[in-house]
């Protein structure tokens, strides 16, 4: 939960918040429905918001649900949005359509990830994903970053890793702006500090390619050029898997207005084949 201290005061958090999203106070009056001067004078301490106050602006300067409840905290009043256990019985319809959702998707891989991507259920495509992994990494709590970018996880077998890498990161810091999580910040310390492996493509090796015996190097020159071509529209991740490079696309969705901590801190993130030989793998290796 967010650490609240005892000093901390609703207006300063609120300016805090509105220079964040870069909006001017007149700005976020128009939009609250409010003045500038009003505004003011709550960042300022001399006016002490309501609780519909504190709501409605956080709601205009896209405040996180779990922030949300910690201003209301502060501002005096009880929080308003529940955080509520996957575990819990109110939670089975829920868990029961992600379920189905992962599994609708197969054979591509799908995950769904809590607020510190803490691996909360995947699909058989994305157990295909992570054959070889130590089984340390794999035992619960499963974390994906730390599945992805651990030396002795995925990342020794993603090809283009430094990009990958490089992605992820700034994934991270950008939700550690929006959320100031103190459990996100010291994972993302952690994955940061991960040694980088080797590389795929730059391990001497061979292995059993379409069309025979293909050294690495020769298959990681061919990833390239089939990255370039993906590249047009997103950038892909491409992972050694079978003797094949395999090539994705990832996108992440959330839920639209989240009425619990829980359920707004909820990504779905699934990975499209970027090409033909990606989809025919997979349809051909993950369990119908």
């Amino acid at each position: 939960m967010t650490t609240v201290l005892p000093d901390t005061e609703v207006g300063p958090l609120l300016r805090d918040w509105r220079e964040q999203r870069r909006i001017s106070q007149l700005e976020l009056a128009l939009r609250a429905d409010s003045s500038a001067r009003h505004i003011s004078f709550i960042e300022t301490g001399r006016s002490r918001p309501s609780e519909d106050m504190v709501l409605r602006l956080a709601e205009h300067l896209d405040i996180p649900v779990r922030e949300r409840n910690a201003l209301l905290v502060i501002a005096g009043y009880a929080p308003r949005y529940p955080q509520t256990s996957l575990d819990d019985p109110a939670m089975a319809s829920l868990r029961e359509s992600l379920e189905r959702l992962l599994a609708a998707y197969e054979p591509y891989p799908a995950l769904v990830v809590d607020g510190t991507y803490g691996v909360v259920a995947a699909n058989r495509g994305v157990a295909l994903l992570l054959e070889g992994v130590p089984e340390k990494l794999l035992a619960p709590p499963l974390n994906a970053m730390r599945l992805t970018l651990h030396p002795e996880g995925l990342a020794p077998r993603i090809v283009n890793l430094p990009e990958w890498r490089a992605d992820l990161l700034a994934q991270m810091d950008r939700q550690i702006a929006l959320v100031r999580s103190p459990a996100l910040r010291e994972l993302y310390d952690e994955v940061a500090a991960y040694p980088a492996p080797a590389r795929a493509g730059d391990r001497d090796r061979t292995a059993e390619g379409t069309g025979g015996a293909v050294p690495v190097a020769d298959r990681a020159d061919g990833a390239g050029r089939e990255r370039d071509r993906a590249a047009a529209f997103a950038l892909p991740m491409l992972l050694e898997h079978g003797g094949r490079v395999l090539s994705f696309v990832s996108s992440i969705a959330t839920f639209n207005t989240p009425m619990d901590v829980t359920v707004a801190e909820l990504a779905i993130e699934t990975f499209l084949p970027a090409d033909r030989e990606t989809a025919a793998y997979l349809h051909a290796h993950v369990p119908s």
